[in-house]
């Protein structure tokens, strides 16, 4: 397993991060991810950590919070220092009128829940789940910052922000000599390019990582998703709720994608989810992919997508069957690569 910054920091995290969404199944939504309950959990953590996968991502809204219990429960047998843990918090918990957004009082009641959920005195990774725009953002800094003077917190990073949410949230970390966010979990995916047209060049130019949920396009992926095939009984997609609330492609180009990653699976003798990931471990500003199992046989699976390289044709045919017409300003800028280069891959040790 190889090891990457998380942007501009000292702090090595995993090329791949185990999600844990499908721990506790507390409601019909995350139910439909997968019912992973302690033991199986502990099973599931355990072959990450024999494969050097020792990164594990929740939020205190998976499941109601079971998730957050369950990996506590999970990694118990482990040394604390040997697991690293990414929680997150801003989405509504609960009845009371303040318990949502990223204001102080919301983020010191959810972080201290979070603990205890987990059973730790810190956690590694503390993410901003969405952007709150009313909250100031010298407000949701300087307490992200008080945790982590306090050592409740290693280091913060944010979630599904836009460019200008980041930029200005980065710019007001620099100005009173805050922490400042280090990691952004962002979509992307072979079928969700969006990522590469703002958030990837500040990215680099900032300094911040990214660690990519749903790195199989919200399920399309799998390998299970073809032309003129019926959606199989057990993808998560045959739940409305849920594909309601992801990415909505469009069907035909999904299939052509999926040509293509055919076509790869053919010349290499990996899955089609193996390429996914792997395409998107050649990607600049990746720190990290977060992958998702309901079982040890499809953990296993995600887990061997690292360790072996797509050759740039193979890179180059994907990015061709994947690319999209950029919106504005970005087909505009796309024409004079002179000034506006696209960000190259980084090279990680």
């Amino acid at each position: 397993m190889e090891y990457r910054f998380l942007g501009r920091s000292g702090f090595q995290v995993p090329e791949l991060c185990f999600g844990t969404g499908t721990f506790g199944a507390g409601n019909e939504f995350f139910a439909s991810w997968g019912n992973t309950q302690d033991e199986e959990a502990r099973k599931l953590i355990d072959i990450c950590m024999e494969a050097g996968c020792n990164f594990f991502d929740t939020a205190d809204i998976y499941s109601e919070g079971k998730s957050e219990e369950v990996l506590g429960k999970a990694i118990a047998h482990l040394k604390r220092e040997d697991v690293l843990i990414s929680t997150k918090a801003t989405f509504k918990f609960g009845p009371e009128l303040n318990n949502v957004g990223s204001s102080r009082f919301h983020l010191t009641r959810s972080l201290e829940n979070s603990l205890k959920r987990l059973n730790t005195d810190y956690v590694d990774v503390y993410h901003m789940h969405a952007f709150d725009a009313m909250s100031p953002v010298e407000e949701t800094l300087r307490t992200l910052d008080n945790f982590v003077q306090q050592g409740k917190v290693r280091y913060i990073a944010c979630s599904n922000f836009s460019g200008w949410h980041l930029m200005k949230s980065l710019s007001a970390s620099e100005r009173y000599g805050w922490s400042r966010y280090v990691g952004h979990q962002v979509y992307y995916s072979l079928i969700g390019r969006d990522y590469e047209w703002e958030l990837m060049p500040l990215a680099q130019d900032q300094g911040v990582g990214a660690l990519v949920w749903s790195p199989l396009g919200w399920g399309r992926l799998t390998g299970k998703i073809r032309r003129g095939q019926p959606l199989p009984k057990d993808s998560r997609l045959q739940n409305k709720q849920v594909t309601d609330a992801g990415p909505l492609p469009d069907d035909e180009y999904v299939y052509k994608v999926v040509d293509a990653l055919d076509e790869v699976a053919a010349e290499t003798g990996k899955t089609v989810p193996q390429i996914a990931l792997n395409w998107l471990l050649r990607q600049p500003t990746i720190s990290t992919l977060i992958i998702g199992a309901r079982d040890e046989k499809q953990l296993r699976a995600n887990l061997a997508s690292v360790g072996w390289t797509l050759t740039p044709e193979q890179i180059a045919k994907l990015n061709t069957a994947s690319q999209r017409p950029l919106a504005y300003p970005y087909w505009h800028q796309v024409q004079f690569a002179e000034r506006n280069p696209f960000p190259v891959p980084q090279t990680h040790g």
